[in-house]
């Protein structure tokens, strides 16, 4: 009589667990595996708080005191929105922001958003450049100029090295975080007046501050920096499932940190610069915002935080316009072709080329070069719109409503001070 087998109680044969879908929901993470997802838009934060914004945040302080504060406050929402839909872009787009532009829209607007980006990197690349001369001579004395072209070539230097990208993004965090100690530090030092602070959330325009609140806009609702948001999410291999943890841990805090920055500056040059009536001009008068940190050390400081803010948004200013141009001729969306390389170079030498003619009035020319970029920037926010509501595309991850309604917004604004720009500038 043959042994029958209980089929119950027989051994199965093993199965391999099933691949977890990258769509589907996860459970919140712990806050150190959080901290694993911070970078991309901390990126875009430290390309987007350069000399530029150091500058004009100190003129609007010591030139209108509070009133400029709901500039600051508004950019920074817009500069948010727009960056959530960056992210979200980077998500899902199979392979660059600009690939499925051509693909969805069509060739010539792949071109104009790739062209439109490297047009405002080079406006950036001028602030950075003299911002990054200006800041190091304070610190070890020489001439700006000749700190200009050492800072541009160690630029030059870190772009040529492999995997940039990483040691960049843990370097831009690290930046944003010390600076962001110092800046509220600098702020209770002080001592403003915060009910007159919290009063400048309320939108007034002074007679006479229209360039100055364009170039504020320019610098703090910073589109081609929100545009990049999603080549840097596509290089960090984000997935759909991880998207709410990224907003937490990533989007949010490396968007707002920037803002309130920016307007700390703007309080601070108020309550120091503002009550004696001065305007910050040159460098030296912008580093006596921070003389309330210690005397000559609170200068000394400002001139390193210049230095690091133009030394940082150099590097991402160039990596991003050489990429997406790049990718924009169809030649890759990565830094490393041969094609983003050239074109890296030629961004960081116009900037340098453009500081060494003009070398009268520096914050004037970084406040113009910041101001021009909203010009282009219209472009760029309609792609951005348009793209991320795209259903084939975007899938469970398109646009809200209400996040099209703050977007439209946003667009209406960035039209707004464009056409308030040129009229400005042609009168």
């Amino acid at each position: 009589m043959s042994e029958r087998t209980d089929i119950s109680t027989a051994p199965r044969p093993a199965t391999a667990p099933a691949a977890p879908d990258p769509d589907e929901p996860r459970r919140p993470r712990p806050f150190l595996r959080q901290l694993a997802l911070v970078g991309p838009a901390f990126v875009v934060g430290a390309w987007q708080f350069g000399p530029g914004n150091l500058t004009t945040a100190v003129q609007a302080g010591s030139a209108y005191g509070y009133t400029l504060v709901w500039v600051i406050a508004v950019s920074t929402v817009l500069m948010l929105v727009y960056t959530d839909m960056s992210v979200r872009l980077g998500i899902r787009t199979p392979v660059s922001l600009i690939t499925s532009i051509k693909e969805h829209l069509g060739r010539p607007a792949g071109w104009v958003a790739g062209v439109g980006v490297f047009c405002i990197t080079l406006m950036f690349s001028v602030g950075n450049a003299v911002g990054s001369g200006l800041g190091l001579s304070m610190v070890f004395g020489g001439k700006p100029v000749l700190w200009s072209i050492l800072a541009t070539v160690a630029v030059a230097l870190v772009l040529l090295a492999r995997n940039v990208y990483s040691v960049v993004e843990r370097m831009l965090v690290a930046v944003v975080a010390l600076m962001s100690i110092g800046f509220v530090t600098s702020a209770f030092v002080a001592r403003p007046d915060w009910a007159q602070a919290a009063y400048g959330l309320v939108p007034e325009l002074p007679a006479g501050s229209t360039v100055l609140v364009v170039a504020l806009v320019g610098t703090n609702f910073s589109i081609n920096a929100a545009f990049y948001t999603a080549y840097c999410t596509r290089e960090r291999r984000r997935r759909a499932s991880e998207y709410r943890d990224v907003t937490v841990a990533d989007t949010v805090p490396g968007i707002v940190a920037p803002g309130i920055m920016t307007a700390l500056v703007i309080v601070v040059a108020a309550a120091v610069l503002g009550a004696t009536g001065e305007k910050a001009t040159t460098i030296v008068g912008l580093a006596k915002v921070f003389e309330p940190l210690g005397g000559s050390v609170g200068a000394l400081l400002f001139a390193l935080g210049l230095s690091g803010a133009a030394f940082s948004s150099m590097v991402a200013n160039a990596t991003a316009g050489g990429t997406m141009l790049s990718d924009a001729l169809g030649r890759g969306p990565s830094s490393g072709s041969p094609t983003a390389k050239v074109v890296t170079g030629a961004i960081l030498a116009f900037g340098l080329a453009t500081t060494l003619l003009f070398q009268g009035s520096p914050v004037e020319l970084i406040v113009v070069a910041q101001s021009l970029t909203v010009l282009v920037a219209p472009v760029l926010g309609a792609l951005i719109l348009v793209m991320s509501n795209r259903r084939s595309l975007m899938g469970d991850l398109r646009n809200r409503p209400w996040q099209n309604v703050v977007g439209a917004i946003g667009l209406v604004a960035i039209i707004a001070t464009s056409v308030r720009l040129a009229t400005t500038l042609l009168s």
